[in-house]
């Protein structure tokens, strides 16, 4: 006899694409700060040549700075560390404070004291930026590939900089940015309307073949993409979504975040 498609069974057949992944719900910003960073240093702690992948924005601020903090007081060997970020701004001096480089140098790597050689990024200035992409990819696959990435979801679901449309197989790329963020790097970094700007990115299809995936996200404002990104469909519409795909991926959120999933999560677990 066939299943009757109940909205509970549908949530239940939703539920069972991602019981591989681990969710965590901190119960709030401060906690969910701890937490992420104490996964970035066990990592470095369980592979001292691990390469982590790092993502910027207001969401990493608090565990770097956390991270960064723990290293001082107990230091740990990061010597043969390697970080990179999954995406830097293009055609904007690397000095500019919203760069990536210039973001993760002065939260973290710069703190731990990564070697300049360990600290991977593509410049935000070339004249061939495929040809940086390639570099990139290269670069890290010298060293094994990613062993961690921490990846933040955008309010449309972008990871990386891939925005909504992106296709799943796309591979190391520079992406148009969101326009309302480009209208803010323009106000803030005054540069002329015929300079094009972008982002450099690890495609998706690269972001998929790290061999963990940590999504993190915190904040009311994330709650409905999180909805649909861990209980959704899969589909480019919400690049996100693909991490329900991931073999070994944790999403990492503080309550508001989950607070769309957490009732829909123990429905589904309380009739399991």
């Amino acid at each position: 006899m066939p299943v009757e498609a109940t909205p509970l069974n549908q949530l239940f057949i939703r539920f069972k694409k991602i019981k591989i992944m681990k969710i965590t719900i901190t119960k709030n910003e401060q906690e969910f700060d701890t937490v992420a960073a104490w996964r970035i240093i066990a990592q470095i702690l369980e592979k001292p040549t691990a390469v982590i992948g790092l993502s910027t924005g207001q969401t990493t601020m608090g565990m770097h700075a956390l991270v960064s903090r723990i290293f001082a007081q107990y230091p740990f060997d990061v010597s043969r560390i390697t970080l990179f970020n999954v995406d830097e701004l293009t055609n904007l001096p690397r000095e500019y404070a919203g760069s990536c480089y210039t973001m993760i140098l002065n939260q973290l790597a710069g703190p731990l004291g990564i070697p300049e050689a360990n600290f991977i990024m593509p410049p935000t200035l070339s004249d061939d930026f495929e040809a940086e992409c390639r570099l990139f990819e290269q670069r890290l696959a010298e060293r094994g590939g990613a062993d961690l990435q921490m990846l933040g979801i955008g309010a449309n679901g972008h990871i990386g900089i891939n925005q909504p449309g992106t296709p799943f197989e796309s591979e190391t790329w520079v992406s148009p940015m969101d326009p309302d963020f480009e209208a803010r790097v323009r106000r803030e970094t005054h540069v002329p309307p015929e300079t094009v700007l972008g982002g450099l990115t690890r495609g998706i299809k690269n972001i998929m073949h790290s061999r963990k995936l940590i999504l993190i996200a915190k904040g009311v404002h994330k709650a409905e993409i999180i909805e649909q990104a861990i209980l959704g469909p899969v589909t480019t519409d919400i690049p996100a979504s693909i991490v329900q795909l991931h073999p070994n991926c944790e999403i990492l959120l503080d309550a508001e975040a989950a607070s769309q999933i957490i009732g829909k999560i123990a429905l589904i677990n309380a009739n399991h």
